[in-house]
């Protein structure tokens, strides 16, 4: 246990009693500018970007942000650092307290220097020197060096820092860019997981992790995806760690079974309501998960790093839980958070949200690079997924100028989606044919271990003046099978697999117009409406949200969480055991293509348990949180929320949608119970959700009875979400 980081306890950082807001002005020409408060300084020095735009703290124009950025360029780093930035409450929460985590004595070396003065010296400095600098800024302060650089300079400055990380390879090396396959299923086949693996290993792919994000999070299905990674892992000898992204709660209740997790996952934000709330974990929770790790993961000993965490700009300001600042500082945030706990991986999915948060490429593109260099800055190994989703104005052309410019500034590792469309998630990313196009544009390798397994198996050949070449086995998961027809089956059980053919490091051309072909028609998907008469069927009532159009429901999720004013004085508590609400969400089509087989076997099941239901209600332009007021308002124990997913690359699945369950908490004892569970003193909600209906995932019919079972676990055991399963797994 020496050599493990030794984690200092939350009351023992020093953080200064935050100051009274005050007013920083300046004068550009002839023109006057004030802006109240350092929250707002910080929003409008910053890149225009749609999430700041919606909270308002965005510059109204290019000269308002420039006359923030010499303001912010003249202060002080003590001046930062004496104004820690305070939540909605007035308080200092444990985020925030985390970034001041650092060595007092060398801040006060640099703590005189103005922003600017510490930009130039970066500039002007070795990359030790940079990393020096950055493991003695708060995240607020590197947030701010962020927001006065320009797009050469972030890219300079992030290549002169390459952190690197180990556990059985080394990521992050000089002269590397790494890889994490992610073979995600819509109902975790494993075959399709064992596919994919192959995909990703046949491409060069995986040296820094094999890791599957399951549908279902449960202890026993986690068990069985780490067992069957740790199976392909062993079988095909490659040098890597494997990962089930569940839960950690989930993790490390797995853990204690004794199933493999040699890394532990865990998605993180950047203000403790957003962490608690929303992830359902807290520092406290994240200091235990370290030490469990290091006295019971399987690597302990061998790995010297062993968490992986995930953040992206945006998640704070989508559930409108950012305490009014801006969608970089709360990253920055992140980071003061994960840089706390010494990560093997940090993987940035800025543009996973949608337009909310970032409407275009632009958007997505400068903020991924603000990403990274706060993250280097920060001495973290950054993991950068610049993606996208259909709902947004961001395309395939835009993140690949993105992974471009981050492979230039140093990148430790992308994704490998397999054709770069998520099976599962529904949003796009880097595929294997993306990280080899970029190794060979890049001159640069996979990591060394990995890199001797993939010559041994003829993946890639090294020549005599050691360039790394693409080998005979390059793309052929076929060399892992031991027979035709396994391969056979493996193909079979996996969807949307339109061709192996490949074309120097790319897809081949008939493919990729089938790719495209297929994106084109999920994101027209987005754009339609629900078609009403065809829902009155189901003896629906209609409640209207404070989302007026199509525009308002994509770019501004809030009034699709809200019920509209004029609707909301016509509701009165019904009492009911379960209310069922129907909305667009997403993808209106989802709805009209699963309702017609889901909703009578949904009906009849809570019927014949005995439950109570009240009139069904559709909700157009409807967002998930939309289900907690209604829930309030009717005064209903469980709402069934039955919503369109946003389609994914696979014309099929703009036919998927998902079922979110929420329960209202409504007695002392269970609201005593989830606030002790969740370390959320103000929870009054908990959910339960199935994701992934429709033909190629779980079948409308079958998704009906499993509703029905997960609604009736739910009112039995008086829990929802993480606690539920909690409670189930000690009952069995």
């Amino acid at each position: 246990m020496s050599s493990i980081k030794k984690i200092k306890p939350l009351v023992e950082i020093i953080v200064p009693e935050p100051k009274a807001d005050e007013t920083y002005s300046t004068t550009l020409l002839d023109r006057e500018f004030s802006f109240f408060g350092l929250k707002k300084l910080l929003g409008v020095a910053d890149i225009s970007k749609s999430g700041d735009r919606v909270c308002g703290l965005a510059a109204e124009d290019e000269i308002s942000r420039e006359a923030a950025r010499s303001i912010l360029s003249e202060l002080t780093l003590q001046h930062l650092y004496d104004r820690p930035l305070i939540d909605d409450k007035g308080q200092l929460d444990s985020v925030m307290r985390v970034g001041y985590d650092i060595d007092l004595e060398a801040f006060s070396s640099v703590a005189t220097m103005t922003l600017g003065a510490t930009k130039n010296h970066l500039l002007s400095s070795t990359g030790n020197e940079i990393a020096r600098i950055g493991a003695v800024l708060i995240p607020v302060m590197v947030a701010a060096l962020a927001k006065i650089c320009d797009v050469h300079e972030l890219i300079y400055l992030s290549r002169k820092v390459k952190p690197t990380a180990k556990a059985r390879t080394r990521v992050g090396l000089p002269g590397t860019l790494s890889s994490r396959c992610q073979p995600n299923h819509p109902t975790d086949d494993l075959r399709c997981l064992t596919l994919l693996s192959y995909m990703g290993l046949s491409e060069g792919t995986g040296d820094c992790l094999l890791g599957m994000n399951p549908a279902e999070d449960t202890v026993e299905n986690v068990i069985v995806v780490m067992e069957t990674l740790d199976k392909i892992r062993r079988e095909t000898g490659v040098p890597t760690q494997i990962c089930c992204l569940a839960h950690i709660k989930t993790q490390l209740a797995a853990l204690e079974k004794g199933a493999p997790v040699e890394i532990l996952f865990q998605s993180i934000a950047g203000t403790d309501t957003t962490l608690i709330d929303e992830f359902d974990v807290t520092v406290d929770y994240l200091d235990k998960a370290y030490y469990t790790m290091a006295e019971k993961g399987p690597l302990r000993g061998q790995a010297e790093q062993w968490m992986y965490f995930e953040t992206g700009q945006g998640s704070e300001v989508s559930y409108n839980k950012h305490n009014g600042i801006d969608m970089t500082v709360t990253e920055a945030l992140c980071y003061g958070l994960a840089r706390r706990y010494d990560p093997f991986m940090v993987n940035n999915v800025t543009g996973f949200i949608g337009p909310e948060t970032h409407l275009d490429n632009f958007e997505m593109m400068i903020s991924n690079l603000q990403d990274q260099f706060m993250g280097k800055l920060m001495g973290l190994p950054m993991g950068m997924a610049p993606c996208y989703t259909l709902h947004s104005n961001c395309t395939a052309e835009g993140q690949q100028m993105a992974t471009q410019m981050l492979t230039a500034a140093g990148a430790n590792f992308f994704m490998d989606v397999y054709y770069g469309m998520d099976r599962m998630l529904s949003y796009f990313d880097t595929s294997g044919h993306d990280n080899q196009t970029l190794r060979e544009i890049h001159n640069l390798k996979p990591a060394p271990e990995y890199l001797a397994w993939a010559v041994e198996k003829g993946i890639y050949q090294v020549d005599e003046q050691g360039n790394v070449e693409r080998g005979a086995n390059w793309g052929n998961p076929r060399i892992f099978c031991d027979s035709d027809v396994e391969f056979q089956k493996l193909l079979e059980s996996t969807p949307a697999m339109y061709g192996l053919e490949n074309a120097g490091p790319r897809v081949a051309n008939h493919v990729q117009r089938t790719l495209r072909a297929n994106q084109a028609i999920a994101r027209e998907a987005i754009h339609t409406d629900l078609r009403m008469e065809e829902l009155a069927q189901f003896n629906v009532r209609v409640l209207h949200t404070k989302a007026t159009s199509k525009d308002d429901h994509l770019n501004n999720p809030e009034l699709g969480a809200h019920i509209a004013e004029q609707d909301l004085t016509t509701l009165q508590a019904e009492g009911c055991d379960v209310q069922v609400l129907i909305s667009d969400g997403l993808s209106a089509e989802a709805i009209h293509h699963n309702m017609d087989e889901l909703l009578p076997v949904l009906e009849d099941g809570l019927k014949s348990r005995g439950f109570t239901v009240g009139q069904h209600i559709v909700a157009p332009y409807g967002r998930v949180k939309l289900a907690e007021e209604v829930a309030e308002t009717l005064q209903a124990k469980v709402i069934i929320n039955l919503i369109g997913e946003r389609p994914g690359g696979d014309a099929l699945a703009s036919r998927s949608m998902s079922s979110y369950m929420t329960y209202r908490l409504a007695g002392e004892e269970e609201k005593q119970a989830a606030a002790e569970f969740s370390g959320n003193s103000d929870i009054s909600f908990e959910m339960t959700v199935i994701s992934n209906i429709y033909a190629g995932g779980i079948p409308s019919l079958e998704a009906g009875s499993l509703i029905v079972e997960r609604a009736t676990e739910i009112l039995e055991n008086r829990a929802a979400g993480n606690r539920l399963t909690d409670l189930l797994r000690k009952k069995s």
